[in-house]
């Protein structure tokens, strides 16, 4: 969906593919991969120097590039104008499955300026790509900074080499998740209600979108009665992206899927919410958490299965120096995401602009 076409060893730990991969495409440079969901813009084109084979699920076009750059054709195809395009067409019933016939993908209409100015809108949007790369490693790297930090203060926490306690997660707070909300009580407008998605793109990118909602006469209600989360609490994702973390911020004003997204609340006062936060990110940490999914065909932490992780429980004003440092990082990384946030918002405006 965002890095195009890739080696399957460069995603993932091991083979996906069927051992029997005969009916499988082969793909040639230069060819345009038509996947799904569409509508999120999984199309693009081999730009391997060699051929490969790709799932027999996915649609593989010969393109001429007599009158067409290749990089301008891309991201014609993932412009405003084409992507409203696919949305409006697609058929079928299934989320996330739902597929664009052939004959109305090839309806699709793409404006097509001369070939110098094709290159020179590619041109033009590949300096603010590069940017928006720079950006997105600076920021990598200061994460990398701060979980390096992590294990130089209190260890691996697979082996806990530094003999600090451990306790399970039930006993340092309580876990759980939200109400829940069935179809009919859903709305058009009121409290953005998060599905998992949601919250991922929230922990990712600091940006709340949700295109569900609950009336607010609702989301009081539930507040009244205690079924809110407030301000430092935590929410883990609970299915597929396992065990990241958003700790709930004074500003926040939201409902989330009950069973797909956990929730912790009253934290002891003996762990800090952004440590333990970063706990759960730790490479040792999430060896615990993958191990309780041997034989899953679906990545699920159940509650009971979150209440029994083992924290583990350096003092805390070891956990409270370790926030500091958090702090200082976090105040080096905001005038990178600001700049990262305007270059975004200037390659939106030029998509716009060329292909809207």
């Amino acid at each position: 969906m965002h890095d195009g076409i890739v080696y399957q060893s460069e995603r993932f730990k091991k083979d996906l593919a069927s051992k029997d991969k005969s009916g499988y495409k082969i793909v040639k440079p230069g060819q345009l991969v038509v996947g799904f969901p569409i509508d999120e813009g999984v199309l693009y084109i081999q730009r391997y120097a060699e051929s490969g084979i790709m799932s027999p699920a996915y649609t593989v076009w010969d393109v001429d590039y007599t009158y067409l750059d290749k990089d301008y054709f891309e991201l014609a195809l993932h412009g405003p104008r084409s992507m409203k395009y696919y949305a409006s067409k697609l058929r079928g019933s299934t989320a996330r499955r739902r597929s664009l016939p052939t004959p109305t993908f090839l309806a699709l209409s793409l404006l097509l300026p001369p070939l110098d100015v094709q290159r020179r809108i590619a041109d033009t949007l590949d300096k603010v790509t590069e940017l928006i790369t720079l950006r997105k490693t600076q920021l990598k790297k200061l994460d990398e900074l701060v979980k390096a930090r992590f294990v130089e203060m209190f260890g691996d926490p697979e082996h806990n080499e530094k003999g600090w306690d451990i306790k399970k997660l039930e006993k340092l707070c309580v876990v759980g998740s939200s109400k829940r909300i069935y179809q009919n009580e859903q709305s058009v407008s009121g409290v953005p209600f998060l599905r998992i998605s949601n919250l991922v793109n929230l922990i990712d990118t600091g940006i709340k979108e949700s295109d569900l909602y609950i009336p607010r006469e609702l989301f009081l209600k539930l507040k009244e009665q205690g079924l809110v989360p407030t301000v430092g609490d935590i929410l883990i994702t609970a299915r597929g992206t396992l065990g990241k973390c958003y700790i709930v911020k004074v500003d926040d004003e939201f409902y989330f899927q009950d069973g797909m997204i956990s929730w912790l609340s009253k934290l002891d006062k003996v762990v800090n919410a952004v440590y333990l936060t970063h706990l759960l990110s730790q490479s040792g940490f999430r060896k615990q958490i993958d191990s309780l999914q041997a034989g899953s065909t679906v990545a699920y932490l159940s509650l009971a299965q979150t209440k029994k992780l083992d924290i583990m429980l350096p003092p805390l004003d070891l956990q409270k120096q370790f926030v500091s440092f958090v702090s200082s990082v976090e105040e080096a990384k905001s005038p990178i995401q600001q700049s990262l946030d305007a270059l975004e918002t200037l390659k939106k405006s030029l998509m716009q602009e060329y292909f809207g």
